[in-house]
C-alpha cells in the first residue's frame, strides 16, 4: 500500500480563506496571508501518476479552470499548514475506499514565510477547528 497526498486548491481568489484571515487579524493571530485546501490522501496502488490522473479526471473534486492540483512530498501538513478531519464518517468510507479527506489551512507571516507551529495552533485554537466534531493534525 502506497499512501499519497495531494492538495487541491482554487486558483481563482479564495473568499473562505480570506474571511479567515481577517477574522483571524481580529482575534489577534498575527498573519499576513491565509491559504485554504482540500487535501485527500489515499492508496495510489502503487502507481502515482496513473492515481493522480484519476483524480484530476473527477469533476467532483478538480475542475481545471478553478483549481490547481499539487502533489504533496509527505503525507502531513507542510510548514505553516494546519489539517482539518470531521469526526463523522465519510461516504468513501462506507464503500471501504481508502479516500480520506482533509481541509488544509495554511498561514504565513510577513515576508511570506510559512507560520509557527505556536502561530497555527492559536489559529485552529480561535477559529479554524471545532473540537466537538473535528480534529486537527499539525505539522
Amino acid at each position: 500500500m502506497s499512501e499519497r497526498s495531494v492538495a487541491i486548491a482554487l486558483k481563482i481568489p479564495d473568499n473562505a480563506a480570506y474571511t479567515a484571515f481577517l477574522a483571524l487579524r481580529r482575534l489577534g493571530v498575527r498573519v499576513a496571508r491565509v491559504e485554504r485546501a482540500q487535501i485527500l490522501q489515499f492508496d495510489d496502488g502503487g502507481d502515482a501518476g496513473a492515481a493522480v490522473r484519476r483524480i484530476a479526471r473527477n469533476e467532483a473534486l478538480f475542475n481545471p479552470n478553478v483549481h490547481e492540483l499539487e502533489v504533496l512530498e509527505k503525507n502531513a501538513p507542510r510548514p505553516g499548514e494546519a489539517w482539518i478531519e470531521m469526526l463523522r464518517g465519510e461516504p468513501e468510507a462506507a464503500g471501504g475506499s481508502s479516500l480520506r479527506r482533509y481541509m488544509g489551512w495554511r498561514l504565513y507571516t510577513e515576508g511570506d514565510s510559512p507560520a509557527d507551529v505556536a502561530t497555527v495552533r492559536a489559529a485552529v485554537e480561535a477559529l479554524l477547528c471545532n473540537p466537538a466534531i473535528e480534529r486537527a493534525i499539525l505539522e
